[in-house]
């Protein structure tokens, strides 16, 4: 027999089977981190349905509500760097699920508490239990698809529309269940759902502790630091955008429920808003994924960064109704940008600094969405939160000149 034809059988057996293989180990990663994201930004962006029932149970300035939010995403943006070190220790699989456990149990801890101080300091731990999220997840469904880079954006695009159902289904949820229940109560259920989501992750994330041989990390860190490649000026271009974006995003979402409240808007009516924001933040992934590939980078912020300037001035002048209307429109141009940007990250950066890259941009991004709230609440106070709100939307400009350096350090 020729012993050539004899091993063609195995080939066109093994082959199959290891690609089915890698197939299957692409999909568990991408589905586990989706659900990290989905869960872990439905816990972020609910506090923005609850800060106006907190502002008139505890007597709070627009900039202490400011800081509340600023509180949970200032520890957040804190310990992403720190996450991504201890993941390279102990493995992206036990602090994913450690941090969607802490930030289910600081949650239960908040609808305990009764005073200002008490939930405050839950939403810091919740924080510190959020930030493993985005640099180990992303970094999880980046390294599955490492192979193929056309898969890769769309894997990471896939990851990235799940963060946006989760803001979509957890704050609906809870705005209608507020009808029935006390905030509290409300609360102490979502930190029950983190708690389970956390042993779903413990069985779902299928991945070894990573060690990555620390001599051969520091020679290669050595050598970039010298020769001034680790993140060049194309990444830091894209940092300082991505912080605007991001400062300005969360300014709007902050204060936009005091906005449609002072319009007369209900809570279950300010859920169902944003909702509606969501919704169009959904379908900014998608609208602007395709934009970023017909007219590139450059020309998708610009539009999307220009339409959300010229949409909050709407709402701030519209009834209830029609400002209700605009919201997907918004929604479209703020979530459209952010996963535009976040995109952009892998191709500034080398491969094995995916992860710590991924880190910083989110440190940076939610560093300034953990300081806009104060800054733009104290502008609140100190005007009015109309005022406040004008200010956020021209300050989302500043993204303009800042995305054309992006633009140009981007590989062809």
């Amino acid at each position: 027999m020729n012993p050539t034809s004899s091993t063609r059988p195995d080939r066109a057996v093994n082959i199959p089977s290891a690609a089915h293989h890698q197939y299957r180990q692409q999909r568990q990663a991408l589905t586990a981190a989706s659900t990290a994201h989905a869960v872990h930004d439905g816990l972020t962006d609910l506090i923005y349905v609850l800060l106006p029932i907190w502002q008139t149970q505890f007597g709070i300035s627009y900039a202490m509500a400011g800081l509340m939010r600023g509180v949970y995403a200032g520890c957040m943006a804190s310990f992403q760097i720190q996450a991504s070190k201890f993941a390279e220790k102990y493995g992206r699989r036990t602090l994913l699920v450690g941090g969607t456990a802490l930030a289910g149990l600081a949650y239960l801890l908040a609808g305990q508490t009764a005073t200002f101080i008490g939930l405050t300091a839950a939403l810091a731990i919740a924080g510190v239990g959020a930030s493993t999220q985005h640099p180990l997840a992303s970094s999880l469904v980046a390294d599955a698809y490492d192979d193929d880079k056309s898969r890769s954006r769309s894997a990471l695009a896939t990851y990235n529309f799940a963060g946006d159902l989760g803001k979509m289904a957890l704050p609906a949820a809870v705005g209608f269940a507020l009808s029935w229940w006390s905030w509290q109560q409300s609360v102490s259920m979502v930190g029950i759902f983190g708690l389970l989501t956390a042993i779903w992750l413990a069985w779902a994330i299928k991945e070894s502790p990573v060690a990555t041989h620390p001599l051969a990390t520091n020679t290669i860190e050595k050598t970039e630091t010298k020769n001034n490649h680790a993140y060049g000026r194309g990444f830091q271009a894209l940092l300082a955008t991505g912080v605007i974006d991001s400062a300005t995003r969360m300014g709007f979402l902050t204060f936009l429920p005091f906005v449609l409240k002072d319009k007369g808007a209900t809570t279950a009516t300010i859920g169902v808003a944003l909702t509606l924001l969501f919704v169009g933040g959904a379908a900014g992934k998608l609208v602007c994924g395709y934009l970023g590939r017909r007219v590139g980078m450059l020309k998708t912020v610009w539009l999307t960064e220009i339409l959300t300037a010229i949409v909050i001035f709407c709402i701030l002048y519209l009834p209830l109704t029609p400002a209700l209307l605009t919201l997907p429109v918004i929604g479209l141009a703020l979530n459209g940008t952010s996963s535009v940007l976040y995109g952009s990250v892998p191709e500034l950066v080398s491969t094995h600094r995916r992860s710590q890259a991924f880190a910083l941009f989110y440190t940076g991004t939610i560093g300034g969405s953990a300081l806009s709230p104060l800054l733009f609440g104290w502008l609140g106070d100190h005007t009015n939160i109309i005022a406040a709100m004008k200010c956020v939307a021209l300050f989302v400009i500043l993204t303009l000149p800042l995305a054309w350096v992006v633009d140009k350090e981007l590989p062809t």
